[in-house]
């Protein structure tokens, strides 16, 4: 008998390595474990390609013509697809094996068999060079990329067991999408994308493949990662050494009966279990897809396809595999290019497998879209879900956009929301957030259960590794002993694999870690709901200190953005009042729905952003357009409804579309293509009728613009009658409404700004506003996404050429001066300082003519004004930001995000400056500053060149800026009056459907509800903007049968109807509450 071994001293590094080595993929693959993971192999029998610039559907491209190729071949260019038909024979030897079909590619592949896609292929690419920023997590990149060998997709399961009566041949289609997982980017990842870039399949061939292998291979990952992780001062790491020693002793890789013995010593060590008071980790399938970011929209409905049909594999052989998945966009896309797979998602879905999360309709971004265009989102996204899926979501689910406005907890909590997760202010650059489970209170005070997976990210693979940091990075230790664990390769989708899943499998209760459960959303916030009484509070917006360029980035997608908004409401609110006032009005519902759905997209968090492609951004303003000639087409037939029946000459209507009275200033079209200028009058939420030129309104009371210019005058005798004339202009121009006085310099600049009533002057002393800066902008690493602290050290004002300020529209009821700057040799700019008759505030209608290289232009105004914080718009409400840089909370706070408006007020007074299309904006000091344009070149390199239009506003005032009118000023600036040409008779009467008897309540929406019987109810948005507590009358002059408060998802509030006054109704608002009214309204007559 011969002797046993002796107990060797074991070298911790050596022992490590030897391990490492025997499962290694790169080194003595001739004989260690890895290099027996395929057996027996053989080329396909026959393989042959379809090459096409379009993405055909399966029964379109089978049809094509075949031609023969080989292993090795090139087809491309990117963007387009190549078809494989791929014919099979498999040995009879191999009879009781399980058999694979091994491909792999460079560009992303779905394997079709029997008509119906069954499995992905990931993309194999070499990793691109990244970057990593600081503070950034090191070891989170390669799983977001996912782009090293281990865990690809590159093999697809013919069977588990080859039969005797098993068919030998069959054929299979390979769909091949000439990019990669992550797009096709020249030379680095987020680089434009490389047009010329052609593929090839490296890999297409049968293969024996051995289970007995992978699951020892599986098991010495684990054990070497539980050594590693757990570090050498660890008595259990060294079990875990010693136990993958022992394996590699027993294991011979050539003899598979030695298998056994080896499988039994790692089940003998995962089976020591842990102590009751382990950390549960709820490990959930998850498959991150942005919706278009470096690939266009379409390539994203095939990235679905291709990570869906894998997760069904996983559910098929998984029981206990639970995959969530959030965007209605996509589900809809799926369904509608991929039927079959649709309804195999709906029927895992009834078995709780796959579970829909998030409740929007995409992943949109948190800081840009307006509050009503969050609340469609959850409105179309909620509704979906039910009717798909027979249920509505409990989470908001949005992992990877760039800050969360402090409005989001009472959106989600009226539209059935109680619970949110994300993973993305992992990535702040200065300050680390100390939580990861928490109570998140908006700005209203609504409440939700948050919580950030501690292992920052949302594409795990389930390594030892990564379960380990999810329990040492979790903040809120001692408040709750759960936590997510979201895995699966993601952004360019993917998903799980079956090898994430079998890591977590035997993870489920091992000594030494955390136990691991393949858990639902729904079990992980039920567990953590237990323990919220001993959760913190975060009050406020979650400000993500990163990426903050994309506030301005893409400049002509947010000014599309905005208007976009714009038309859709008031196409809404016309649509809604000709629906009250006519019979046979028809509420344009399904095209509304339809544009709602386009501008939803759109605000996807890598669109409105402007970090995409070019290909994306060109898709995006393709559907702006479609929205905007639809939404004015609604416009004007809503606008004809209005007018049918009433006396009087064919001619314009003059639509307000906001709740309260406005006298403004309008250009009207008359015959011939010109325009004249008329102070119109009209009434709140209703029309006008357009004045004739005989009965333009008189300014009385009003004082007229007066615009000067001041002159130079020459020297000149004593004698005061022979003085000549005036010889030059000094080119300082006065613009004076007996509201605002406004006094620009030869070059454009303001140097004074008066409020004329009380004298003050809103400039700082010595100091000039409308002063355009120009920085340099090279961030660290992502391009469009990025502005960083430093910038602001690079400085230049640009100065203008003294001269060119002239004079425009000479007074009246506007004035107007203009003037051009030469910004650098290759941009220029020209601007009209505009001021209306009873206007609060001055326009600068500004167009830019813009070829910069890595350069950020902002806007300064210099205020007369000391105040330790400004006022920024958001979504239903404001809120506010230091002016300083205290603490390093304040600093990453440099360049921040407003929506209409922002304000620097001290007691008494302050000044305003509003805008039309832009979102960037800091208030450092009492300078206030707007940022205008930007010029990165990745990853699209032609980023905002061209011309630019924008407007932007001033507006300074006494008192507070809610006392002051600054609210509903800035909301004048963004939804100007409308002109609607009558086709027949325009009403003689001026009309208003709706107003709020308080300044504090702005009327937001008015549109037909989602469900409405007779299509005769409609539902009235209503929000607290100055952050008061105030009760206040609805006036309305509509023929209202019930009216009903409701939750956003237009659910009818259990208390009943509310009590109608003469067509009025009172409601109670505190500080920034939104509130919904259903109005059901009286039948019409015939």
């Amino acid at each position: 008998m011969a002797a046993a071994a002796a107990p060797a001293l074991k070298h911790w590094r050596t022992t490590l390595e030897r391990v490492e080595k025997f499962v290694s993929p790169l080194y003595f693959t001739d004989c260690n474990l890895r290099g027996r993971l395929f057996g027996d192999s053989c080329p396909v029998a026959e393989l042959s390609s379809f090459l096409t610039p379009e993405r055909l559907p399966y029964q379109e491209a089978v049809q094509q013509d075949f031609r023969p190729a080989r292993v090795g071949d090139s087809f491309g260019p990117t963007w387009w697809t190549c078809w494989f038909r791929v014919e099979l024979t498999i040995p009879e030897a191999w009879v009781g094996q399980e058999v694979h079909l091994r491909w792999e590619s460079d560009g992303e592949g779905l394997v079709w068999r029997d008509g119906e896609p069954v499995q992905g292929y990931r993309s194999h690419q070499k990793p691109p060079r990244i970057r990593h920023l600081p503070k950034a997590p090191q070891d989170w990149w390669p799983f977001l990329l996912g782009l090293t060998k281990e865990g690809e997709k590159t093999s697809y399961v013919l069977t588990d067991k080859l039969e005797e009566e098993d068919p030998r041949s069959l054929t299979l289609y390979v769909e091949v999408a000439c990019n990669g997982l992550l797009g096709a980017g020249k030379g680095s990842m987020i680089a434009a994308p490389d047009p010329e870039k052609m593929f090839q399949v490296s890999r297409a061939e049968l293969a024996v493949f051995h289970r007995d292998v992978y699951k020892l291979l599986v098991d010495l990952e684990l054990l070497l990662g539980m050594a590693k992780g757990l570090g050498e001062d660890n008595q259990r790491s060294f079990q875990a050494l010693y136990t993958a020693n022992q394996i590699v002793n027993v294991c011979d890789p050539a003899q598979p009966e030695t298998f056994p013995v080896a499988q039994a010593l790692a089940s003998k060590f995962f089976g020591q279990r842990g102590g009751e008071s382990q950390h549960t980790i709820h490990a959930v399938g998850h498959c991150h897809i942005d919706t278009a970011w470096l690939w266009p929209f379409k390539e994203t409905v095939r990235k679905c396809a291709r990570s869906w049909v894998t997760a069904i594999q996983l559910m098929e052989r998984n029981p206990e595999f639970i995959f969530a998945c959030s965007q209605a966009q996509q589900l809809q896309w799926v369904k509608s290019y991929y039927p079959g797979l649709h309804a195999r998602l709906q029927e895992f879905a009834c078995r709780g497998q796959f579970v829909p999360v998030g409740g929007t309709w995409v992943e949109m971004d948190g800081n840009l879209p307006s509050g009503e265009a969050m609340v469609r989102q959850f409105l179309q996204g909620q509704n979906f879900f039910l009717q798909e899926f027979g249920k509505m979501c409990s989470e908001f689910w949005l992992p990877d956009t760039f800050g969360y406005s402090a409005q989001l907890p009472q959106i989600m909590r009226s539209c059935g929301i109680r619970h949110f997760l994300t993973q993305k202010l992992s990535w702040n650059l200065v300050n680390s957030f100390p939580h990861h489970t928490f109570l998140w209170e908006g700005l209203d005070g609504s409440r939700v259960l948050a919580h950030f997976p501690p292992g920052d990210s949302y594409g795990m693979q389930g390594s030892v590794e990564e379960v380990l940091k999810t329990v040492a990075k979790n903040r809120d230790k001692g408040r709750t002993n759960h936590s997510a664990f979201l895995f699966g390769f993601g952004d360019g989708g993917g998903g799980p694999t079956q090898t994430m899943v079998d890591r977590l499998k035997r993870l489920c209760d091992t000594d030494g870690l955390p136990r691991v459960q393949l858990s639902s959303p729904g079990r992980l916030f039920s567990a953590l709901e237990k323990d919220s009484g001993q959760l913190c509070t975060w009050v406020g917006e979650l400000f993500l200190e990163l990426h903050n360029g994309t506030y301005t980035t893409h400049a002509q997608i947010k000014k599309e953005n905005r208007e976009c908004e714009r038309i859709l409401h008031d196409a809404e609110l016309l649509s809604s009042l000709a629906l009250a006032r006519s019979a046979q009005f028809l509420y344009p519902a399904a095209q509304l729905r339809d544009l709602w759905r386009l501008l939803l997209l759109n605000q996807f968090h890598d669109v409105v952003t402007g970090s995409c492609i070019q290909l994306v951004a060109e898709e995006a303003m393709c559907h702006y357009e479609d929205i905007r000639s639809h939404g004015n087409t609604l416009l004007s037939a809503a606008a004809a409804a209005l007018c049918a029946g009433e006396p009087g000459p064919e001619g314009l209507l003059i639509v307000n579309t906001l709740p309260w009275k406005r006298t403004e200033v309008l250009a009207l079209p008359r015959p011939g293509g010109a325009h004249s200028l008329a102070l119109v009058t009209v009434p709140s939420m209703g029309y006008a009728p357009a004045p004739t030129p005989a009965s333009l309104q008189p300014l009385l009371p009003q004082q007229p613009v007066f615009v000067m210019q001041e002159l130079l005058v020459a020297e000149a005798p004593a004698d005061l009658a022979s003085r000549p004339p005036p010889t030059k202009t000094d080119g300082s121009v006065t613009l004076d409404n007996g509201i605002i006085r406004v006094r620009l310099d030869p070059t454009g600049r303001l140097t004074s700004l008066v409020l004329v009533a009380s004298g003050r002057e809103a400039i700082a002393e010595g100091a000039v506003g409308n002063q355009f800066v120009l920085f340099d902008d090279v961030p660290l690493y992502w391009d469009a996404w990025d502005v960083m602290d430093y910038h602001l050290e690079t400085r230049k004002p640009v100065l203008g050429q003294a001269g060119t300020l002239a004079v425009g529209t000479e007074g009246g009821v506007r004035g107007s001066a203009w003037f051009l700057l030469q910004i650098s040799p290759n941009s220029r700019l020209s601007q009209e300082v505009v001021l209306d008759v009873g206007c609060p505030y001055v326009r600068f209608h500004t167009e830019v003519h813009w070829h910069e290289a890595h350069k950020f232009l902002k806007v300064e105004f210099p205020a007369r004004v000391r105040s330790p914080q400004a006022t920024y718009e958001v979504q239903f409400g404001h809120l506010q930001r230091p002016t300083h840089y205290n603490t390093s909370w304040d600093w990453a706070r440099f360049e921040v995000w407003a929506h209409r408006w922002m304000d620097l007020s001290e007691h008494g007074f302050g000044l305003a400056l509003l805008n039309d299309c832009k979102y960037g904006a800091s208030v450092q000091g009492s300078v206030l500053s707007l940022s205008l344009l930007r010029a990165p070149k990745s990853p699209d390199a032609t980023v905002d060149m061209g011309r630019h239009e924008f407007t932007y506003a001033l507006m300074p005032h006494e008192g507070s800026f809610q006392d002051a009118g600054v609210i509903p000023a800035a909301y004048s600036l963004n939804f100007p009056l409308l002109a609607l040409p009558a086709p027949g008779p325009a009403p003689t009467a001026a009309w208003s459907a709706f107003s709020v008897s308080s300044p504090a309540v702005v009327l937001e929406t008015v549109k037909q509800a989602e469900t409405s019987p007779q299509g005769r109810t409609l539902v009235l948005r209503l929000y607290e903007a100055h952050g008061s507590h105030v009760d206040c009358w609805l006036h309305m002059s509509l023929p209202v049968q019930e009216a009903v408060l409701c939750d956003l998802l237009e659910r009818r509030d259990p208390a009943g109807p509310l009590p109608l006054r003469d067509a009025r109704l009172k409601l109670t608002f505190s500080p920034f509450q939104v509130q919904s009214l259903l109005l059901v309204l009286q039948p019409l007559p015939n």
